[in-house]
């Protein structure tokens, strides 16, 4: 994984290196560190790109169908980050999403219909 960080430091760091470690053991891919992208499936990539997202501690991430690749048990893997580093790091996350069941773990939702807001 290109950390974000080496792009903002001019290089990659160890705090870098064991931050991108954490989050992607955090993402249930401590086993798939190492592995290049390729071997990657579809569903392990999405949990990289959310760990990529929260690699330099952002106030604020917006985040499109950030599970929408994934299985059941890896969605809720992520939103069970996505509300730890909420809680921990206080990162507000905007997530749109076309599933209810990602959006009843939200603590607000707005709704829109038909390009209006319904809820």
């Amino acid at each position: 994984m290109i950390f974000p960080s080496a792009v903002r430091e001019g290089r990659e760091t160890a705090a870098a290196r064991a931050r991108g470690r954490e989050l992607l053991a955090r993402m249930g891919l401590a086993e798939r560190i190492d592995f290049p992208s390729t071997n990657l499936s579809g569903g392990q990539k999405q949990r990289v790109a959310v760990a990529r997202a929260l690699m330099n501690r952002p106030e604020l991430v917006l985040a499109d169908e950030p599970t929408g690749n994934l299985d059941r048990a890896s969605a809720m893997q992520v939103m069970d980050l996505i509300a730890q580093i909420n809680r921990d790091e206080g990162t507000t996350f905007l997530i749109s999403t076309h599933d209810e069941k990602i959006a009843s773990l939200c603590r607000r939702q707005i709704v829109v219909a038909d390009g209006k807001v319904t809820g």
